[in-house]
């Protein structure tokens, strides 16, 4: 069947974060919101139906996991990223944020040293430093408009101390999706000063043509003995909501240690999380495809947007991801300017870039998931705030 994905579903009064709770977070009304990471675009219908037919059992007791979930995972992983992993290497999660602070707590200890590389996902500093460990960091570089690891820096900066690497493939919010050669390059230093690699590849289900994912743990069984990759169908397919996700771990060590923290955490999924995940990779191909076109369709739109109508931005080309980048130096505006620029002027809300860290000063990231009438009148908005300079 044919997705509509240029249908607008009014999500106000929902208790959506994105829509309901914008003044709040903000401090201003009326703001069109293109910022936290969840699209506005309705689910497949086989989850919906999943979901409901769940829920008209009436009785939502303890839950353990199928076979069929199991399967579905495999098997979504095994089409999607030719990654081919067992049943016993997974386990679940209430979320990817919950399984970054589980595993640093699982294989560090307080005081020991995390590396993150900036401008990053802020959870990843977060889940360090909530945890009494202590953060190291590894800025990317900028080369060519697209971000670089920094090979030499990262080596310089492991000790006796570094024990861990938490890693975003594909990267948010710089919309890289590393290349087979980058990650070989930055397995081979943390095999090399014996580091626990966690891989957050919750967007990798987000490729652009011209570029693969390839799932770090993949690449050869040493790289995957010391690899923990967290991945759900929450961005994938719009679900985050439902609080699921799936850790993979081979290494049967690591595997006992993560799964004693969750165990002490009470770390719980959802009944219908689970029924959820199991049914969008089991039936939500078509409409991933579907969406990719359309996403695909949105970044030329703004791409194109911002090259004719508001030079003075550039937007990152993302490789990956239904989020951008975009670099607002050529405005020479301070930090706290730049966020009144967009907030008060043009009314929309975004994500201050200085929230992803070293290197996030003067860029914000947008969402581009989205009916395209939403994001063309935010594009709107913020050409006509821009003018005003």
């Amino acid at each position: 069947m044919r997705y509509d994905f240029d249908r607008v579903v009014e999500r106000r009064n929902t208790n959506s974060i994105k829509w309901d709770f914008i003044e709040e977070i903000y401090g201003e009304k009326d703001l069109l919101p293109l910022w936290v990471a969840d699209m506005d675009f309705q689910v497949p219908r086989e989850v919906v139906t999943a979901i409901k037919e769940r829920a008209d059992h009436a009785i939502y007791g303890y839950t353990g996991r199928s076979p069929q979930l199991y399967q579905a995972i495999i098997q979504w992983l095994d089409r999607r990223h030719n990654w081919k992993i067992k049943p016993e290497w997974i386990d679940f999660t209430s979320g990817v944020v919950t399984g970054l602070n589980v595993a640093v707590q699982a294989f560090t200890k307080p005081g020991d040293k995390v590396i993150i590389q900036p401008p990053v996902y802020q959870p990843f500093k977060n889940a360090v430093e909530n945890n009494g460990r202590q953060v190291v960091f590894n800025p990317l570089k900028m080369e060519n408009d697209k971000y670089v690891m920094n090979f030499d820096d990262l080596a310089d900066k492991c000790d006796s101390r570094t024990k861990m690497l938490i890693f975003c493939n594909p990267h948010n919010p710089g919309g890289r999706v590393w290349d087979k050669e980058e990650l070989q390059q930055l397995a081979e230093i943390c095999v090399h000063n014996d580091l626990i690699i966690v891989a957050d590849e919750i967007h990798s289900d987000f490729v652009y043509p011209g570029h693969v994912h390839t799932p770090l743990a993949s690449i050869s069984q040493k790289i995957a003995e010391r690899t923990v990759t967290c991945i759900a169908p929450n961005k994938t397919f719009n679900l985050a909501g439902l609080t699921t996700a799936a850790v993979v771990i081979s290494n049967q060590t690591l595997r006992q240690e993560f799964a004693k923290i969750i165990e002490n955490n009470g770390v719980k999924t959802n009944i219908f999380g689970l029924t959820a995940m199991e049914a969008a990779y089991t039936y939500g191909e078509e409409w991933l495809e579907q969406l990719l076109s359309y996403l695909k369709d949105n970044l030329d739109f703004l791409m194109e947007f911002f090259q004719t109508q508001i030079p003075q931005i550039r937007p990152i080309q993302p490789e990956g991801t239904f989020l951008v980048w975009l670099d607002c130096r050529e405005l020479k505006l301070d930090q706290q300017h730049l966020t009144e620029l967009f907030t008060r002027k043009a009314k929309v809300a975004l994500n201050d870039g200085a929230w992803f860290g070293v290197g996030g000063e003067e860029f914000v990231r947008i969402n581009i998931g989205c009916p395209r009438s939403i994001l063309a009148e935010g594009l709107q908005r913020i050409k006509q705030a821009v003018n005003t300079l």
